[in-house]
């Protein structure tokens, strides 16, 4: 019913072996091409992929696919975080779908740094009649649903924004390294395919 959240491109292609990046071997033209100009960067959250969906009545919650399982604890969480009347209230009938990322104690290896006992919710898109809203609206939401959002770190090229991640910088929950950045360009735009251009780069992909 409600689309699955599209797959984030990488920046750069990756060794066979080490799985790490190939510094300058962009994995797409579109990334090399715009490599210059601004991107917007937001922390990348380590954690699990979450779906909230309202059909007009009432809320169905999901995960990356249709067929991934949300943990007990986790999905107990959302159903406090996320109550009908208030969808109804900022919603009403349209169709809509929040994508955000699962997060805290038993949620990934790391996922204590960002809660030690407890998990929660922060958002990062809104679908709403198939078309992607843009920041300010998002945030807007977000405002008026009472959760968090996804924050942002920096804008700038892609340089910096490597430079950024290859350091390492710390998260906004807490004194630990960032997971990594996700990067979109300051007007959305799309490739040849229809397919969004937006990527990511994580600390752990770079030989340190």
């Amino acid at each position: 019913m409600f689309k699955e959240y599209h797959k984030i491109q990488s920046i750069f292609k990756r060794n066979e072996k080490t799985h790490k990046f190939i510094m300058g071997e962009y994995s797409t033209p579109e990334f090399e091409y715009l490599k210059d100009n601004i991107w917007i960067y937001t922390e990348k959250v380590d954690g699990t992929n979450i779906r909230i969906c309202w059909d007009g009545w009432k809320i169905h919650f999901a995960g990356r696919t249709d067929r991934a399982q949300i943990p007990t604890f986790l999905y107990d969480k959302l159903t406090t975080m996320f109550l009908a009347d208030k969808m109804s209230k900022v919603f009403g009938n349209t169709e809509v779908c929040l994508y955000g990322e699962g997060y805290g104690a038993k949620i990934q290896k790391g996922g204590g740094n960002y809660i030690p006992d407890g998990v929660s919710f922060v958002l990062f898109d809104i679908m709403i009649n198939n078309w992607w809203l843009k920041r300010k609206d998002v945030e807007d939401i977000a405002r008026k649903l009472n959760i968090a959002i996804v924050p942002i770190v920096g804008s700038g090229d892609i340089k910096r924004a490597i430079n950024m991640v290859y350091d390492g910088f710390e998260s906004a929950w807490g004194d630990f390294i960032a997971e990594g950045l996700v990067l979109r360009p300051l007007v959305e735009l799309k490739d040849r395919s229809g397919r969004r251009i937006i990527t990511k780069m994580k600390y752990k992909d770079f030989e340190h």
